[in-house]
């Protein structure tokens, strides 16, 4: 197993451990949801408020393994698997940081959640960035348009121009720790817009080289 796999597998148990040594003492209820600018407006039952995002880690984490395996270009995710193995690690943490976040909320620490959330989404992007730039033709990793899984040259244009849009969507989302009400409005935008104008210039650079 690899060792970015176990450390995976690490987190995931810590999770699970943490929530069966807390299940006793949280309230019947948590909070569980928080609207964008911080107020929580969802709960669950405890014990899916404490290990629904163990659940997913670990169903994210299987379908992650599944999907160098059986991939028909998979011998061009071994081409950059160490950076898809990054990636995989940093969704873990950041469930993991979440789930922290979650706990300590609901034992009576009051903050506001969206600003503890928004370096860590900062980060994600960045790193989703440098995959990007990083990944080659696949079909469950990237930007998978028709054109992209077309072109091996279209794919590398288009990922690399995409790589770098999605790092500055990172570090410009981090102006969201100033204004609160519109942080994930301006990421969301932010990714939105990349998302269209990347999909828009893998059809062109497509029809070029054509």
């Amino acid at each position: 197993m690899r060792k970015s796999e176990l450390a995976i597998l690490g987190i995931i148990l810590i999770s699970f451990l943490i929530g069966f040594y807390l299940y006793p003492q949280m309230t019947e209820k948590m909070a569980s949801h928080w609207g964008i600018e911080g107020e929580v407006n969802g709960y669950l039952p405890k014990f899916w408020g404490l290990f629904i995002m163990p659940i997913i880690s670990l169903g994210l984490f299987l379908l992650f393994i599944m999907i160098p395996k059986i991939d028909p270009l998979k011998q061009n995710i071994a081409k950059f698997r160490k950076y898809f193995d990054g990636f995989v690690l940093l969704i873990t943490v950041f469930l993991f940081y979440l789930f922290l976040l979650t706990i300590f909320w609901n034992f009576g620490f009051t903050f506001n959640i969206v600003q503890f959330l928004i370096p860590a989404f900062a980060v994600l992007l960045y790193y989703t960035g440098i995959l990007l730039e990083k990944s080659k033709r696949n079909w469950f990793i990237g930007i998978r348009t028709p054109w992209t899984l077309s072109s091996d040259k279209v794919w590398e244009k288009t990922h690399k121009l995409g790589g770098k849009l999605f790092k500055i969507v990172g570090i410009v989302s981090l102006i969201g720790i100033v204004f609160i009400p519109y942080a994930f409005y301006l990421i969301l935008f932010s990714m939105f817009a990349v998302l269209i104008y990347i999909v828009v210039y893998s059809y062109f650079e497509y029809k070029k080289r054509k």
